[in-house]
């Protein structure tokens, strides 16, 4: 289960602001948390979790 969104908005960043910090584009972070995108690589799953500043089990639910 993805719990992305629900990380994000603890921390009161929104989806352009998550986009600057890991680098990612805001369009596939925003497919992530819909969940049209899945399974990303642990890379990019490590990426967000350390700019939400919680583990990736916590954010991704692996």
């Amino acid at each position: 289960m993805n719990n992305m969104k629900d990380c994000r908005i603890k921390r009161e960043l929104n989806l352009t602001q998550l986009a600057k910090k890991t680098g990612l584009s805001l369009g596939y972070l925003c497919h992530l948390e819909r969940g049209s995108r899945k399974n990303p690589s642990y890379n990019t799953m490590k990426k967000i979790s350390d700019a939400l500043d919680y583990n990736v089990s916590e954010v991704f639910g692996i």
